[in-house]
């Protein structure tokens, strides 16, 4: 999983702006004290307001990997940091924030590990399960495919462009990419897609529509794509619309 934060490089005043949320929170009457008449009020609020957010967003992360820090400590920062009246020298808060991080770091790889562990073995389950419907074959390399629609027209080549609607899923149905969604299909090199891609639609024929089940090898592998975690096998509809053998495509990495 990719890190959301680094607070290593968060100056300490920045961190403690949670403030502005958390007060408001602890009394109506404080906030009622705001007053945003002018331009000028409301821009400050909105710095101090933009980056709280953001800074809460960090601390419920923080607290799904199990680290929990006083609120109240962060107001009292905050406080004293814009007073200029630091309990802390400049090289504590440092190392403090550094070492904060490391644990985050630390607990966030312990739990990506953990996530990409249980995906394969879901992952696993799923296609011995998937490999036994009806109508579903297996390929030498574990990519599985089921036939919708069948075409008639020709095979494309690794090398050719294809033009394609599909949509995609995890195992659970989650879908994180639909050209039907977007309301348009979309045009690539064949051989810079994932090695599922490049294999199954050389299997399709113009015209027709598959259902591929892609094994996380021949997907991202253990690599976290945001909305794809590691180790995730891959189910998606595909469409062949056409083929363009107009230009051959060099391969290359794609994060398609």
């Amino acid at each position: 999983m990719k890190p959301w934060f680094k607070l290593a490089v968060i100056p300490a005043f920045v961190l403690a702006v949670t403030a502005c949320q958390q007060q408001e929170e602890k009394t109506d009457q404080a906030a009622a004290q705001v007053k945003l008449e002018t331009d000028e009020a409301k821009q400050a609020y909105a710095i101090g307001a933009s980056i709280a957010e953001y800074i809460r967003t960090t601390m419920d992360k923080q607290e799904e990997l199990g680290i929990s820090l006083d609120k109240e400590l962060v107001i009292a920062g905050f406080s004293d940091g814009i007073h200029d009246k630091n309990q802390l020298d400049k090289d504590t808060i440092t190392a403090q924030l550094q070492a904060l991080d490391k644990t985050a770091s630390e607990k966030l790889a312990a739990k990506s590990k953990e996530e990409a562990e249980k995906n394969k073995t879901d992952g696993e389950k799923y296609l011995a399960e998937n490999a036994k419907k009806d109508g579903v074959k297996v390929t030498d390399s574990g990519l599985q495919y089921e036939v919708l629609t069948e075409g008639t027209g020709e095979h494309p080549k690794a090398t050719d462009r294809v033009t394609v609607n599909y949509k995609g899923t995890l195992t659970d149905g989650t879908q994180f990419d639909s050209s039907y969604d977007r309301g348009e299909p979309i045009t690539f090199a064949l051989n810079r897609v994932i090695p599922g891609w490049t294999e199954g639609v050389q299997l399709m024929t113009v015209g027709s529509k598959y259902r591929f089940v892609i094994p996380s090898e021949l997907a991202y592998g253990e690599r976290d794509m945001q909305t794809i975690p590691p180790n995730s096998v891959l189910v998606f509809e595909v469409e062949l619309l056409g083929i363009d053998k107009g230009e051959q495509a060099k391969p290359e990495a794609s994060d398609k």
